[in-house]
C-alpha cells in the first residue's frame, strides 16, 4: 500500500509540474515582455538625447550586459508587417514612453546565441540614422522551468512525507487487526480494541463477536463430549464386570483389551478437545527439573541430557501435556528415546525429542498434525495410539505461541523440536 501511495503522489507531482510550467510560462512571458519593453523604452529615450549631444558615444554608452545598441544609416529590421507579439511589444514600449509614439519603431523576435530568443528592433533618430538594439533572453524558459521543478519537488516531497505519516497512523488499527487475526487463527483469544475509522470499528466488533461464538462452540463441543464420555464409561464398566464372569480366558482377555482401548480413546479425545480451549497461567520453572518430573513414570526408557537453562517463564500445564504426548508417541514407535535442550535464533530454549523408530517421511510432516492420522492406516495396527498425541501437542503449542517442527533423528527415527511458549511481556 505504501508503494501505491508513493506512485500516486509522484503522479500528482508530475501533473503539478506540468501545470506549474504552463502557468509560470504564461506569467513570465507577460512579465518578460513588460520588462524588456521598459528597458528598451528607457534606452530609446536616453539614446535619443545622448545622440543629439555626442553621436559617437551613443553605441558604447548604451550597451550593457543584457542590452546592446548600435547606430547605423539603415535599420537592422526590414520593413514589413509585424507579428501580433511584435506589435504588442511596440505598443508596450510607447505606453512606457509616450514621447516615442510618433517615431518609426520596428520590433521583431530573433534567435539568440544562448539558445533563447532575443528582442531586436530599430528606431529612427532625429538626424535620420537608425538606433538598432538587441535585448537578450526574452524567450528563455529555463529559469521558469527550474523554479517550477524545484517548487514541485518540494511540494511532492512534503506531500509524500505527510501521506506516509498519515498512512502510518491510519493503518495502526488495521495492523492490530491483522496481528489479532493471526493469533485467532492459532487458537488464541484476543480482545481487539474497537476504535479508529467506522469500518475498522465494525470489523473489530465483528471479529470479537466471532471469537466469542467460536469459543462458545468449542466449549459446548468439549462439554458435550465430556458428558458423552462420562455416560459411556458406565456401560464400559459393565462390560468389564461382564467379562469377569466369562469362563473362557481368551474371550475374557479380548473383552478387557477392547474396553481398555475404548477408555484410552475417550481419554485421548477428551485431552485433544480440551487443548483447544484450556486456560493457562504463566509460571516460572526450572526446565531440566520440569522435564524430569514429566517423564518420571517413563524415566527408565528415556535418555535425558541435562541443561543449565535455569529458570524460564512459560505455561507449565500446556507444556507438560504437550511434552508427555510427544514422548509417549516416541515410545510407541521406538525403543530408545533421547531428550536434550537447544537454543533457537532468538535464544529461546527448544526441547528436542528423538527416537530410533521407523521415522516419518518429510512429505507427511504436515499430515501428522491432523487428528487420527496414522502412517500404518493401511497396514495391520501393530502399535497402540489413535493419532491424537502430536495434534494435541501442536494445538497446545500454537495456542500459547509455541511450536513444533519435525526432522530426521540422529538415531534413525523422528526428531521433534518443541519451541517452548513464552508469555508476552506486559
Amino acid at each position: 500500500m505504501v508503494a501505491y501511495i508513493a506512485v500516486l503522489v509522484l503522479a500528482l507531482g508530475a501533473i503539478q509540474l506540468g501545470a506549474s510550467l504552463s502557468f509560470y510560462q504564461a506569467i513570465d512571458r507577460q512579465t518578460a515582455r513588460e520588462d524588456h519593453a521598459r528597458r528598451i523604452a528607457e534606452l530609446l529615450v536616453v539614446s535619443d538625447r545622448l545622440h543629439a549631444i555626442a553621436p559617437d558615444r551613443t553605441s558604447g554608452a548604451m550597451t550593457t550586459r543584457f542590452l546592446s545598441a548600435s547606430v547605423t544609416p539603415a535599420p537592422a529590421i526590414p520593413s514589413g508587417p509585424a507579428s501580433s507579439e511584435s506589435a504588442a511589444i511596440a505598443h508596450t514600449i510607447t505606453a512606457w514612453e509616450p514621447s516615442l509614439g510618433g517615431r518609426s519603431l520596428r520590433v521583431a523576435r530573433q534567435a539568440g546565441s544562448g539558445g533563447s530568443d532575443d528582442l531586436v528592433g530599430s528606431i529612427r533618430l532625429a538626424d535620420g540614422n537608425w538606433l538598432n538594439f538587441r535585448s537578450i533572453g526574452i524567450g528563455s524558459m529555463w529559469p521558469v522551468a527550474w523554479r517550477a521543478i524545484v517548487m514541485t519537488l518540494l511540494m511532492t516531497a512534503s506531500l509524500l512525507a505527510l501521506g506516509l505519516v498519515s498512512l502510518h497512523f491510519l493503518n495502526r488499527p488495521l495492523r492490530r487487526l491483522t496481528r489479532a487475526a493471526d493469533q485467532i487463527g492459532h487458537g488464541r483469544e484476543v480482545a481487539i480494541p474497537e476504535f479508529g475509522p467506522r469500518d475498522l470499528r465494525d470489523l473489530a466488533h465483528a471479529m470479537n463477536h466471532m471469537q466469542a461464538r467460536i469459543a462458545r462452540l468449542i466449549k459446548d463441543q468439549a462439554t458435550s463430549f465430556e458428558a458423552i464420555s462420562h455416560d459411556l464409561r458406565t456401560p464400559l464398566a459393565r462390560q468389564k464386570m461382564a467379562a469377569d464372569l466369562i469362563d473362557d480366558e481368551d474371550v475374557k482377555l479380548l473383552m478387557h483389551a477392547n474396553v481398555d482401548e475404548m477408555e484410552a480413546l475417550l481419554a485421548s479425545l477428551q485431552q485433544f478437545l480440551r487443548a483447544q480451549h484450556m486456560p493457562a497461567d504463566p509460571g516460572s520453572i526450572d526446565l531440566t527439573e520440569f522435564i524430569r518430573d514429566v517423564i518420571a513414570p517413563l524415566a527408565h526408557h528415556i535418555d535425558l541430557r541435562p541443561d543449565d537453562s535455569g529458570a524460564i517463564t512459560t505455561y507449565p500445564e500446556p507444556l507438560a501435556i504437550a511434552l508427555f504426548a510427544l514422548i509417549e508417541n516416541a515410545m510407541l514407535y521406538g525403543e530408545r528415546v533421547t531428550i536434550h535442550i537447544e537454543r533457537d535464533e532468538a535464544q529461546r530454549p527448544v526441547i528436542v525429542i528423538e527416537d530410533d523408530g521407523p521415522g516419518i517421511p518429510p512429505e507427511h510432516y504436515e499430515a501428522i498434525l491432523d487428528p487420527f492420522f496414522r502412517l500404518d492406516e493401511a497396514r495391520s495396527r501393530d502399535t497402540s495410539g489413535f493419532g491424537l498425541g502430536i495434534p494435541t501437542a501442536h494445538r497446545l503449542m500454537t495456542r500459547f505461541d509455541g511450536g513444533l517442527a519435525f526432522g530426521a533423528s540422529s538415531l534413525g527415527g523422528l526428531a521433534v523440536r518443541l519451541t517452548i511458549p513464552t508469555p508476552p511481556k506486559p
